[in-house]
């Protein structure tokens, strides 16, 4: 508990002067890093109506998002750089705040001459901006997503996060665990569903728990100041945020409660990420430990589940149901013999139980005795019904 008030303090710290006007900075002097990545990395804080951009620096320039704002390039290129010193633009999303610096760009005259300007962009971007490119005649590439990307020298990963909108794509460096997140994850915010641009709050979960996945420490968001060394916590808040949304709550509830309000809709991960919220403040949380050993089980991460089985029946051992879930769980990982022994504990003292009955069967048959699985009545009647091609497919 501590350690997570100490993180979303120092995170509370990384803010910016709001009386200092917005001008493109160094990263590496932000991040206070001489890493040559951050240190290629211009930075300048949107305001008004436009969105945080990034200019990185290598045998050309790439601007990722860039903005609604034309004074924006007038002070880039009073740091040196010319306009024909641009070959990329990567879009995080199509929103006019992030996007529609493209044109103000276009205005200068090299760049309408030479026309030598990518535009990189989720192929489920704003129709209407890729007309207006197309109709002067800029080259733009359109990505899905699992695609990686060189920009000015750089290899960035394109990870498709749709949610705030459909086309939504955060661009990951795997070498310094840093991701330019566009939208999809702020600090101290996060961004609304735009139902007009494709936005869902299923689909949101979805890109988060992407982001999840991969090992993130720096934030380099759309909007807001870019965060060091706290990315992880930051993606978590925001993925937190989205579970009550989901859930349909307006204040904070149980962690464990939150886990069973999503079981009930479906989404099993995001229960798992409750429950090792509940157990991280009460590692005893056996309601917490229970959800959670279902939960692996039905996601198919058996093995994970075992552990927490075995945990439930030391502290609850005639459990009828902890006995069918570690039996369950020993049968995921083909572990079908070992498995008889907990369906029999249940069935010796609840003999109607039918669900031991057929998982029992199960197990005798998948593990070849035909037999004695079609000598128990429960599984006999569903083996008739349902399991019999399924079952004799995987019994080979």
């Amino acid at each position: 508990m501590a350690e997570i008030q100490e993180e979303e303090k120092q995170l509370e710290t990384q803010e910016i002067d709001e009386g200092e006007k917005p001008t493109w900075k160094r990263l590496s002097e932000i991040f206070e890093t001489d890493d040559p990545f951050f240190n290629s990395i211009l930075f300048l804080q949107g305001y008004d109506f436009s969105s945080n951009s990034y200019a990185i620096e290598g045998d050309y320039i790439t601007i990722i998002d860039p903005g609604n704002d034309y004074t924006a390039f007038i002070q880039l290129f009073e740091k040196g750089i010319k306009p024909l010193d641009i070959k990329k633009i990567v879009i995080t999303h199509g929103h006019r705040d992030h996007v529609m610096g493209t044109f103000e760009l276009f205005r200068y005259s090299d760049i309408m001459q030479n026309r030598d300007i990518q535009v990189i962009l989720h192929e489920e971007g704003p129709f209407e901006f890729k007309e207006m490119i197309k109709k002067i005649e800029f080259p733009y590439t359109e990505i899905r997503g699992g695609e990686t990307i060189e920009v000015s020298g750089f290899q960035l990963e394109a990870i498709h996060t749709p949610g705030h909108t459909i086309d939504g794509v955060t661009y990951y460096h795997a070498p310094t665990k840093t991701a330019f997140t566009g939208d999809t994850v702020l600090p101290h915010a996060m961004a609304e569903p735009d139902k007009n641009a494709g936005g869902n709050l299923n689909y949101y979960l979805y890109g988060v728990k992407a982001l999840l996945k991969k090992d993130i420490e720096n934030i380099l968001p759309g909007h807001g100041m870019p965060v060091k060394s706290l990315g992880r916590t930051v993606i978590e808040q925001t993925y937190e945020s989205l579970m009550m949304k989901v859930i349909g709550v307006e204040k904070k509830i149980r962690w464990v409660d939150g886990a069973m309000h999503l079981v009930q809709k479906g989404l099993l991960e995001e229960a798992v990420f409750c429950c090792d919220k509940a157990l991280a403040f009460d590692s005893n949380n056996l309601q917490a430990v229970q959800l959670k050993a279902f939960c692996l089980t039905d996601l198919d991460k058996c093995e994970e589940a075992l552990p927490l089985f075995d945990r439930l029946i030391d502290a609850k051992k005639d459990d009828p149901g902890i006995l069918i879930g570690k039996g369950r769980a020993l049968m995921g990982v083909g572990k079908y013999l070992e498995s008889i022994e907990y369906f029999d504990k249940v069935l010796e003292f609840h003999p109607n139980v039918k669900d031991a009955q057929v998982l029992k069967g199960m197990a005798l048959y998948l593990s070849g005795r035909f037999e004695e699985a079609l000598e128990i009545d429960g599984f006999k009647e569903e083996f008739i019904g349902r399991f019999r091609e399924t079952l004799e497919k995987r019994a080979k």
